[in-house]
């Protein structure tokens, strides 16, 4: 139920994106979806939540890259976050929340945790020492970066150019935390 709820949201947006359309697509009543959410906001909350926790999962199951490229493969790997269907599902929660007063409390603290889970992670994965002054800013800069390349890909297929961006950042990454090659 979940990832059809994601799926929904990223494929119809939030106004085509009802409890009925999420059932049909997972396979189940109307009514097992509401015994489990009662409202479409406990649903489509949950769903962006269990898709971001398997999507963190993935990353840190991934092996931490070593040596030439290491900057440039977690720098792909963290972009690659804001272009899929998740992203695209999360937006449609942030505009409807941007109008509805029950959802933006709601998608407000989860996009929080989420945000500092993806932070952690990233820092994680760089070996940064957010100690040294700057590299904190430098590694909230490469999140930001890839929430715009992300919203650059909703309209356009803009791979050539954001692989572009990607490895500009990798450069400038390896700079601010020392470890260009």
């Amino acid at each position: 139920m979940l990832e059809a709820a994601v799926a929904c949201l990223a494929e119809h947006g939030w106004a085509g994106s009802t409890v009925s359309v999420v059932a049909e697509r997972a396979g189940v009543s109307r009514g097992a979806v509401q015994h489990h959410f009662p409202t479409r906001e406990d649903l489509f909350t949950a769903a962006v939540e269990h898709v971001a926790e398997e999507r963190s999962a993935e990353l840190r199951a991934l092996p931490a890259p070593r040596g030439e490229g290491r900057t440039h493969a977690v720098v792909g790997e963290l972009v690659a976050l804001y272009t899929g269907p998740l992203f695209r599902a999360a937006l449609q929660l942030w505009v409807a929340a941007s109008y509805e007063e029950q959802l933006c409390a709601r998608v407000t603290a989860l996009e929080g945790r989420i945000g500092r889970e993806t932070h952690r992670m990233a820092v994680e994965l760089l070996g940064a020492d957010e100690t040294v002054p700057g590299v904190r800013e430098a590694v909230q800069g490469l999140l930001d970066m890839a929430r715009g390349l992300g919203l650059a890909n909703l309209l356009t297929d803009d791979a050539p150019r954001r692989e572009r961006v990607v490895a500009q950042w990798a450069r400038i990454l390896d700079d601010v935390l020392g470890s260009a090659p």
